[in-house]
């Protein structure tokens, strides 16, 4: 299909016009909360992100989703230097990505992210990426704990307290139900 099908109907901005972006500006994220049990951070998009068609590189997600996880981890009391200055690395082993609208230079994007699943080493995370309310991405990562040398461990006691929902929490908090019965005091 050629890119004048997807341009914008407003032909009375004539910013749009020159630069050809595809499709009527977003809404702002004013006002807008993550659903429960997700985190949410912001990120505009820079004019470097955007290939020459006007859209986000579908690459710039990846980048994005660890936006979003970094700022989960930073939500919950820790940072990725902490995890990782005390022995442990997290390392990406799977990720896909779902692209559903595409988003374009300047738009304000909510980066909404949770941990889907904590099983032995691995860690699942889900994010959807949106402008307003519309959903433009939405794909998953799978981090494996590992120690300096790169092995397999656990994750270690601080990282799965930080993870573990209080013991009175409800499931329906969004924490997925096989990380509440992680043993936080270090045991299997």
């Amino acid at each position: 299909m050629p890119a004048a099908a997807y341009q914008s109907q407003d032909q009375t901005d004539p910013a749009r016009q020159i630069i050809g972006l595809w499709g009527p500006p977003g809404p702002d994220n004013r006002g807008m909360e993550a659903p429960e049990g997700w985190h949410e951070c912001t990120v505009r998009v820079r004019y470097g992100e955007v290939d020459r068609m006007g859209v986000v590189y579908h690459g710039h997600y990846l980048v994005y989703f660890e936006q979003g996880r970094t700022e989960y981890l930073r939500s919950l009391g820790a940072t990725y230097r902490e995890v990782e200055d005390s022995g442990t690395l997290l390392i990406v082993v799977d990720t896909a990505l779902k692209f559903h609208r595409p988003a374009h230079y300047d738009d304000e994007l909510r980066v909404l992210t949770r941990l889907a699943s904590a099983r032995g080493v691995r860690l699942r995370f889900e994010y959807e990426v949106r402008r307003g309310e519309d959903l433009l991405t939405t794909g998953h990562t799978i981090l494996a704990c590992a120690d300096a040398s790169g092995r397999p461990c656990r994750p270690p006691t601080g990282l799965r307290a930080l993870i573990a929902p209080p013991a009175n929490a409800e499931r329906k908090t969004g924490a997925p139900a096989d990380v509440q019965g992680v043993d936080v005091q270090g045991g299997a």
